[in-house]
């Protein structure tokens, strides 16, 4: 199997869109520019701690290559660049924003199609701001996990290659109130289509410059969308329709499985509808539709599970805005939000019935699902132990699920009672249990889990990491040997530890 030497490096992006004409250089604006070549930092002592097989297998490398994988050389056909962006964080217009911490080594030839390698914890890029552009263990651990997680899950998502360890110590903030303290350093190989973004084309409207906006497009259809054409109007707007229709697919699944994002900025919203940035992200440990992980995010709640639809279709709409400049009827892009949410309430009934097992669904359905939403916020309960148990009740009878309740003294057991036997007469006594099956996982990566992960990685311990990865791999599988440690509602000491309830965008 080749290395990464011998693999066909292509380098599109930088070949056929403007560029910066610094080389890496201080923290600056970049104008009129879709990127800025940079060299990755190297680690002082790169040791691989993590290695996904599978993507090995899928852009055809064998195991190794830590030097260049923890920011070393690169290797001959390299070009390695940061991609220059905007984005509305938090609903306000940020400006430029771009690849802080992220470096992009290039792209390769696979058996898979064109694929994007990229570091992120790498060093400096003109994007990187105040900040050093490096990455902790602890981050790294919590995206290399979740990106290979969310796949296993059929959540549209980049993939992982590699977690290096760097052997450098660095200066991190992890709750932003002022306790700054040193974390050992660590490279993510993440991979993906390409990680062009909305905020890609946003940057370049907010500045007026057209040119630059065009040339972009034309990069992304022709590279990444073969089978659109923006020519025209009617081309602009069915390559857009896809763009929706994909994200949509991809909300509708973070919905299925009870993962919020956390940070769902417009330069965090993959062009390819592929979860990007994993940061403050959780799943609902109890069912709250209004909780967020993200501390930054509190007060306001913006991106809180229950409004994740509707923020990914404003920040659509933010998309449609910037591409304004390029259309010759813009009133045609309100066609583009009504094919997002038409795919959305498809995705979403389809994720019901599977979730509930029914046949099809219907409009009498939507009580149904109504009353089960108000149920499962009466009294703290597990949503993922919740629906797993759900797919193997034998009768309706709120006896077989009181795995999911954290306290089973004020379950309301006639509500509950009542509403299964309103259920199990839908299905006849006989629930699709096969879509259930897949439709409602066993095991996912709570973010507690994936403390106990960092907290043994940090004593230099990597088998918590590797049981969860492996686990994961397979998280609609019944998997008995893990339930007693795996198969559990969140313990009490995580109910308020950081990096478990509390998240910043540090995590």
């Amino acid at each position: 199997m080749p290395t990464l030497e011998s693999l066909t490096w292509l380098n599109r992006f930088v070949s056929e869109t403007p560029g910066d004409s610094e080389i890496g250089g201080r923290s600056r604006q970049v104008p009129n520019a879709c990127w800025s070549r940079v060299v990755p930092s190297p680690s002082p002592n790169a040791q691989m701690r993590m290695w996904s097989s599978e993507m090995a297998e899928r852009i055809g490398v064998e195991y190794g290559g830590a030097e260049t994988l923890g920011g070393g050389k690169p290797v001959a056909g390299m070009d390695p660049y940061a991609q220059r962006y905007g984005g509305h964080q938090f609903g306000n217009w940020a400006g430029q924003l771009g690849d802080g911490r992220a470096i992009t080594l290039g792209e390769i030839e696979s058996a898979h199609g064109v694929l994007e390698l990229q570091l992120k914890g790498a060093g400096k890029t003109p994007y990187s701001r105040f900040a050093d552009g490096k990455a902790v263990l602890r981050s790294s651990i919590r995206e290399f996990l979740c990106s290979e997680a969310m796949h296993h899950l059929g959540v549209p998502t980049t993939r992982a290659l590699s977690l290096v360890t760097s052997g450098e110590d660095i200066l991190r903030d992890i709750m932003y109130d002022g306790n700054p303290a040193h974390e050992p350093g660590a490279i993510v190989c993440r991979i993906a289509p390409s990680f062009i973004r909305f905020g890609s084309f946003q940057i370049h409207t907010a500045t007026g410059d057209v040119a630059t906006l065009r040339t972009l497009v034309e990069h992304t259809v022709r590279s990444h969308f073969p089978n659109h054409s923006v020519k025209d109007d009617a081309g602009r707007i069915a390559w857009l329709s896809q763009v929706a229709e994909d994200t949509a697919l991809m909300v509708a699944h973070w919905m299925r499985v009870g993962f919020v994002h956390g940070v769902m900025n417009t330069d965090n919203m993959s062009i390819h509808g592929l979860t990007i940035d994993y940061g403050p992200y959780g799943w609902l440990e109890d069912y709250n539709p209004g909780w967020t992980p993200n501390t930054t995010d509190s007060s306001t709640r913006r991106y809180r599970y229950g409004q994740q639809p509707q923020i990914a279709a404003w920040n659509l709409a933010r998309l449609l805005e910037s591409l304004v400049p390029l259309m010759d009827e813009p009133e045609l892009l309100h066609g583009v939000l009504d094919a997002y949410t038409d795919a959305f309430d498809v995705h979403h009934n389809k994720m019901w019935a599977d979730k509930l097992g029914l046949d099809h669904f219907t409009e009498d359905d939507e009580s149904l699902v109504r009353e089960l939403n108000t149920l499962l916020q009466e009294v703290e309960t597990d949503m993922t132990i919740f629906f797993r148990l759900l797919c193997q009740i034998a009768s309706p009878d709120v006896r077989y699920l009181l795995h999911a309740f954290y306290d089973t003294e004020t379950v309301p057991t006639e509500a509950w009672n009542a509403w299964l036997n309103r259920w199990w007469s839908r299905v006849s006594g006989e629930p699709v249990r096969t879509s259930m099956l897949q439709a409602n996982p066993k095991y996912v990566l709570r973010n507690w889990m994936a403390q106990l992960a960092i907290d043994a990685a940090h004593k230099g311990d990597y088998s918590v990491c590797e049981q969860l990865h492996s686990m994961l791999k397979q998280p609609y599988d019944e998997q008995p040997e893990h339930d007693e440690q795996w198969f559990q509602k969140r313990p009490e000491w995580a109910r308020s530890k950081v990096g478990c309830s509390m998240l910043s965008c540090s995590s």
